[in-house]
């Protein structure tokens, strides 16, 4: 599967679910969504691994839920004062997740050109950290993407401005088998809602609904056991 579009339009690649240990992570999984995702891998510059599950609709095509976290056999490779993607390195979000388990803390949505959607976004002050080049191979061949990461490991508005990335030929979704499950709607809130839509309409964004307060991200799926929140 092979995903273009032109740049300044971005649509929702998945959803984040952060996680103190993958097992964590899959456990939580299980109870919630009532499926457990054995299709995944792991990520030897970031230091992390995880497991995916599909979860597309008419209104999410191509989406799917990653259950992350930091792989404790598998150091980061990148270099000295970087870390890990999605604030994984930080004490704080870590002792949160140990505290209250796992929890959807981002998403990231796939983009057309990303330089130019990431070069539009340096316009509005907002720096997404350079183009990382990464793949892992997989049973079904090799998945190439390119992403943008800050080297603080940063997410932007507390998770609710996505990351962005470009696939390269391949897709996730198209090697994932279907679980039942379907993503229905995503809210994200924050404390700066104007700065927010704003780099939204930047990069054409039009899935994910926003509103004021603190940072939440919350999304709706359909299961064969009806709708779930999360």
């Amino acid at each position: 599967m092979k995903l273009t579009g032109a740049p300044r339009h971005s649509a929702l690649d998945h959803l984040v679910l952060l996680a103190a240990t993958l097992e964590q992570g899959l456990d939580w999984c299980e109870a919630r969504l009532g499926i457990r995702p054995a299709s995944g891998g792991e990520h030897p510059l970031m230091g992390t691994h995880n497991r995916v599950l599909r979860i597309d609709s008419a209104s999410f095509p191509a989406a799917y839920l990653e259950i992350i976290a930091v792989n404790p056999a598998l150091p980061s490779q990148r270099g000295p004062g970087s870390r890990r993607w999605f604030d994984l390195d930080s004490p704080a979000l870590q002792a949160d997740l140990k505290r209250r388990g796992p929890q959807l803390g981002h998403f990231v949505a796939r983009v057309g050109d990303l330089q130019a959607t990431v070069d539009a976004l340096a316009g509005l002050g907002l720096d997404c950290g350079p183009v990382l080049e990464l793949s892992r191979a997989t049973p079904h061949g090799l998945l190439q993407w390119r992403i943008a990461v800050r080297d603080d490991g940063q997410r932007l508005f507390g998770g609710a401005l996505p990351s962005l990335l470009q696939w390269g030929l391949l897709h996730p979704v198209a090697a994932l088998p279907a679980s039942g499950i379907a993503l229905q709607s995503v809210q994200v809130s924050c404390m700066q809602p104007a700065a927010l839509d704003a780099a939204y309409r930047l990069i054409g964004l039009e899935q994910v609904a926003t509103q004021p307060g603190p940072f939440a991200i919350r999304a709706q799926l359909s299961t064969p056991s009806g709708l779930v929140a999360i």
